[in-house]
């Protein structure tokens, strides 16, 4: 039992904290988001300006007279002018109200972006820098238009902001942010996975042989991750003849160079047996197939191939390739283009080319070894892209556009007018800067409006839309999902195979088993466990590497340990972040890991608790051992018990495969289990753990109320009177739930409630109660049971019919003289509107109704605009919108229509155990069912909902709330806490005892109509009933005439545009069972396309017929007939679909007849 704290929860509400939220797990819900975007901007990671740096910069070169010079090697450069440019130190500021006429600097704050329908950005600014040949650095500062800024990030206003605080700025007390608002509108990037970074994984696809007639299925990968967040893949693949390809791609274009020319690029080993004993170290030499295959390879690539042998003419191999692709600067050798390839393109996480050497002698291995394939879909080789580093490789990538850009307009300049090119000169410099567009506020503005990724090189990502999605306030269950939902890509949603979409053992305490949508993203897209974080701050791992080296028993990376066939161990690489920091066998690889494990639990040596420690060991055709290291960013990790000393420890997805972690206290094994779950519910998502007794119940159903959960009618947010969403949700009467787990408390989900706590009465009283249908109590109707609302927004801007320049013409108002309407008519819209052209505030709108009045300044003219909706509405407010000045007329308002909605026959309700079901009809309270206490229950279900749905959780929730209500507490229904030693069923049934009623929920009840009892006890009980937004004010669809399709003179679809009904095979099937086949010809020709044809019945068709004129004294009559026969006594009317006579054209213009038999 728990306590439902309600005189807490009102003075929280009454007297909001000062200092710190009051449900810091909520809050933390947007971490992933807001750290992120932080990186960007703070000291210690600082991506944006680690991005420029990594940014070459563009270095130009002209003749004196301003022409181009094409660059030769050796060339001597003493002639020419040289000119560098490139951006430094970014700048974005705080988002402020430009043009505000006061010493005072005046912050935007969200809610005023989200109630003006603006975007909420801040200033953009860099330095661009350019130096002409060995002189002076010169600096202009260049505004680049204004970003949009995250929500809650250090750039934002509401930065460390109390709740006290938050509701002076018209926020939630629990805003959380994690959001950009674009043109008023919450968007958020959404978290992606993608393959996990700096880890090499081996892959088994047809694909790759089809690449070439020598190539086979089997290559590894390597997602390299920069500094600054940016990433390039590598691939190699395997021949037959024991070559091996390397493969990249660079600016949408794939490359496949041999793997033996980059080997000789990146050292100095000058000779086949140097590169042999490299590639050999440490391996049996009587391995056959690895001796065979690395000399096969060299002497492909000496010998066939006729590559360079020489590390400078591998190189300029490379350079005399790859010098027009890589646009390099003009004064650089082949050898220095070859370098530069290596640079941005080749394992970029590593800095120097030793280190990379070793980690493609490791892919080499893993190509030809006999280990297992990896799999690419399993989260142990994924990690997420969260939004800020997105953001920051968009910017970064748009600041490269601008210094291309400035390169072209300096080609153009040079073919065009070679004369004006300048270096020298700033003032064209500046000007060159000003033909091009710098605005990348507007392009990153675009990127999150549309989630459309506009990039010359991809970003090295597989899908181009998809990134951004609307934070959707439906109800706080969907807008806390959208923070913690993470999405395979939309690459994956179009490809038939099942494979990617499976729920993995790998994924345990990671990934929500359940909180996955059922239909086409089913299993592409899931949703955080809720103890999951995501690592968004740099761990220091500085120390690390001397750590490990100083373990006995462990080689550097140059001295790898020669194979010993008499030593039974194997030698393991030691990868730290991809690059390799030592070798050692298994036995010291075992003592390792377990000695770092304890540092990291006991944070000593500077071992930091986030690092992920990986060791596989050598088996049989299994995974590619070793001890891997991880401490990069956005892994997934999730806390558990260490139980050696007792204490938290952080596991990532990575090492937990290769761990003996137990879920519960029993399934702990002495000597082999190192860790232990904190709880079972560590592996459900925030909204799955919110179902009750959800261990009771059948899968499908869970999975089942984490949709409906978040499509239910409940309380999307407190500050309703500060919102302008397009649509709006609203239960009027929500409680706290009886029965809750305990994560509705840690959460705050009082502060939103979802649903209602109705008596719930299980039988069979009436017909109206079959499939699902339930039967409401009508005086709970009347009483406000389920009421709802449904807030619309309406934004109306005159500016936007009026071409930009031109004066203002147009008001909003309504005049008595010169208006061009009659007195009647003017009374009349004055019962809607007010002298300033508004709509009164609560007033009733109906279909036509006028909804404001524009007056023409230059004619007096005055203009009424309706009201256009079939459901009526009242006018709740009005919001007068000016520009950030606040010095312009009115042009721009805004309206909020409330709709009300209470429960009729038809709508849908829902337990939180997936069964739902609609509204069949209200019965009147005096033909209620009741008990011995007068107690009358507010909904009727009929008991066949159980049987097949399984959902005993819904069973022992009305025990629960049934108890609750009795003794006046909350009922904890956190799963797995109920076993066989402790049933739930018991446990709740003794309440019941202890209170006087059944102990099995049972009562005997009567009749409304006789008043006689039931031969047999009823189950009642109270449930948690939610309102979903499924409604029949919504969906219904009546028409008799209304507009049709031109071609094919059919109905168009659509209810928004007076479509029709639909009627399709299920429809005709049903007429069809029924026996009254002939209403398909009413519903299908006489209430669609009902036209009538002349037709030859002799010659059965109707396309042959000609209408000839003839003349006589006394009429004027029209002969038909018929071009084949000639005749025209057999011409009859028929009557036939339209879209027949359409279907007679199409397959006469392709030269089939179509002929009709009578």
């Amino acid at each position: 039992m728990t306590q439902f704290n309600t005189l807490e929860n009102v003075a929280r509400s009454i007297n909001p904290s000062n200092t710190e939220t009051h449900f810091p797990k909520l809050a933390s819900l947007s971490q992933p988001h807001i750290q992120s975007f932080n990186n960007i901007f703070d000291s210690k990671s600082n991506l944006l300006n680690e991005s420029l740096s990594l940014i070459k910069k563009n270095k130009y070169l002209v003749n004196s007279d301003g022409t181009s010079i094409h660059c030769k090697v050796n060339l001597l450069f003493s002639f020419l002018i040289t000119c560098a440019v490139w951006f430094e130190k970014i700048f974005i500021g705080k988002p402020i109200i430009e043009g505000v006429k006061s010493a005072k600097v005046v912050p935007l704050y969200p809610s005023e972006c989200r109630e003006r329908g603006i975007s909420y950005k801040s200033k953009l600014s860099a330095k661009f820098c350019w130096k002409v040949n060995d002189g002076p650095i010169q600096v202009e500062q260049k505004a680049l238009g204004y970003v949009p800024i995250l929500v809650k990030s250090t750039k934002c206003n509401l930065e460390g902001k109390s709740p006290s605080e938050l509701i002076k700025h018209r926020e939630d007390p629990e805003e959380f942010g994690g959001y950009f608002i674009v043109n008023g509108i919450e968007r958020l990037i959404r978290l992606l996975i993608v393959p996990r970074r700096n880890h090499v994984i081996g892959i088994i696809r047809s694909s790759f042989a089809n690449r070439g007639p020598t190539f086979t299925p089997f290559g590894t990968q390597i997602r390299c991750v920069r500094k600054d967040e940016s990433s390039q893949t590598n691939a190699l693949n395997y021949c037959r003849d024991g070559s091996i390809f390397f493969r990249f791609s660079y600016r949408k274009q794939e490359f496949l160079i041999p793997v033996v020319l980059i080997l000789r690029a990146l050292t100095n080993l000058s000779t086949d047996i140097d590169i042999f004993e490299s590639l050999t170290a440490g391996s049996n030499l009587k391995n056959s197939y690895l001796t065979d295959r690395i000399e096969l390879l060299l002497r492909n690539s000496s010998g066939v191939l006729g590559l360079p042998t020489t590390r400078k003419s591998a190189l300029e191999y490379l350079g005399s390739k790859f010098h027009v692709l890589l646009d390099s600067k003009q004064d650089l050798t082949q050898e220095e283009v070859g370098e530069e390839l290596l640079k941005e393109v080749v394992l970029v996480h590593l800095n120097n080319n030793r280190d990379k050497f070793e980690l493609l002698m490791s892919l080499y291995a893993l190509s030809a070894g006999e280990c297992a394939e990896d799999n690419p879909d399993s989260p142990q080789h994924q990690e997420i892209l969260l939004g800020g580093h997105l953001y920051s490789n968009y910017m970064k990538e748009k600041f490269n556009d601008i210094l291309d850009s400035f390169k072209t307009q300096i080609k153009i300049d040079q073919r065009k007018t070679p004369a004006i090119v300048n270096f020298q000169d700033k003032k064209y410099i500046l000007k060159t800067l000003g033909k091009i567009n710098t605005d990348i506020g507007r392009k990153m503005e675009y990127f999150l409006a549309t989630g459309n990724l506009v990039s010359n090189t991809g970003l090295d990502l597989q899908q181009t839309s998809g990134y951004t999605v609307v934070a959707e306030k439906l109800n706080f269950y969907r807008y806390l999902s959208h923070f913690r939902s993470v999405h395979r890509g939309s690459f994956f949603a179009e490809l038939k195979t099942t494979t990617v979409r499976k729920l993995l053992p790998e994924s345990w305490g990671f990934l929500c088993p359940v909180h996955t949508p059922d239909g086409s993203p089913c299993g592409l897209l899931n949703h955080l466990s809720h103890n999951c974080k995501i690592i968004t701050t740099p761990l220091d791992c500085s120390k690390l590497a001397g750590l490990i080296s100083s373990f006995p028993g462990v080689s550097s990376i140059l001295t790898k340990p020669k194979f010993d066939e008499n030593d039974v161990d194997a030698i393991l690489s030691i990868q730290l972040d991809g690059k390799i920091v030592g070798w050692c066998n298994d036995t010291t690889g075992i003592k390792i890991a377990q000695q770092l494990r304890s540092w990291k639990v006991e944070n000593g040596k500077g071992v930091p608790l986030d690092l992920e420690i990986g060791l596989v060991l050598p088996t049989n055709a299994g995974q590619y051992p070793g001890l891997f290291l991880f401490s990069s960013l956005s892994r997934m990790m999730r806390p558990v018990k260490y139980l050696l000393t007792s204490s938290t420890d952080s596991v990532g997805t990575f090492e937990q495969v290769y761990m003996n972690i137990a879920c519960m206290k029993e399934d702990i094994v002495p000597g082999i289990t190192t860790h232990q779950d904190f709880a079972p519910t560590d592996i459900l998502s925030v909204v799955a753990n919110l179902t009750p007794f959800s261990d009771f119940n059948q899968s499908p159903r869970n999975m089942y109320q984490c949709q409906m959960g978040k499509q239910s009618m409940g309380t999307p947010a407190i500050n309703l009177p500060h919102r302008t969403d397009n649509k709006l949700y609203r239960l009027q009467t929500g409680q706290t739930p009886v029965v809750r787990p305990k994560l509705h408390d840690t959460y705050g989900m009082d502060g939103y409630p979802n649903g209602m706590n109705a008596v719930i009465a299980v039988i069979s009283y009436t017909g109206y109660d079959m499939e699902d249908a339930s039967i409401i109590n009508k005086g709970s109707h009347d009483r406000g049971y389920g009421y709802g609302t449904i807030y619309k927004s309406e934004f109306i801007n005159l500016a936007e019919k009026r071409i930009k320049g031109e004066p203002i013409t147009k008001f909003f108002g309504l005049i008595s003289s010169g208006s061009g309407l009659s007195k009647e008519k003017l009374e009349k819209y004055k019962e809607h509107l007010d002298t300033d052209g508004l709509p009164h505030i609560g007033v009733k709108m109906s279909n036509g109704d006028p909804l404001y009045a524009i007056v023409d300044d230059v004619t007096g003219k005055v203009e009424i605009k309706k009201y256009k909706s079939m459901e009526e509405s009242y006018v709740e407010e009005i919001r007068l919108i000016g520009n950030d000045q606040g010095n312009e007329p009115l042009q721009k308002i805004h309206i909020k229509f409330r709709i009300r909605r209470p429960p009729v026959v038809g709508d849908k309700f829902s337990s939180r155990h997936g069964q739902k079901g609609v509204i069949s009809q209200k019965w009147p309270i005096i033909d209620m069912p009741f008990c011995e206490s007068g107690i009358v229950p507010d909904i009727i279900i009929n008991p066949h909902a159980f049987p097949s749905r399984m959902t005993i959780g819904m069973i022992i929730e009305s025990l629960a709330g049934k108890a609750g209500a009795l003794h006046g507490v909350a009922q904890d229904s956190t799963p797995f806490t109920f076993n066989e030693d402790n049933p739930a069923s018991e446990h709740f049934g003794e309440q019941l005892k202890a209170a006087g009623y059944n102990y099995h929920g049972n009562e005997p009840m009567y009749s409304g109509i006789t008043g006689k009892e039931f031969k047999a006890d009823i189950y009642i009980g109270v449930v948690y009933y939610q309102r979903l937004r499924h409604m029949v004010s919504d969906k219904y669809q009546v028409r008799t005439t209304g507009p049709v399709h031109n071609l094919t003179q059919q109905p168009i679809k659509g209810r928004k545009r007076a479509g029709g009904i639909r009627f399709g095979e299920m429809e005709r099937d049903s007429l069809l069972a029924h026996g009254v086949s002939f209403c398909l010809q009413d519903r299908l020709m006489n209430c669609s396309d009902y036209s009538q044809a002349h037709c030859c019945i002799k010659c059965g068709t109707i396309l042959s017929l000609v209408t000839q004129k003839k003349n006589s004294t006394l009429t004027e009559k029209n002969l038909i007939s018929c071009l084949i026969c000639g005749e025209g006594k057999d011409v009859d009317v028929i009557a036939i679909p339209f879209v027949f006579r359409y279907l007679c054209t199409e397959l006469t213009a392709m030269n089939v007849k179509l002929k009709l038999e009578f």
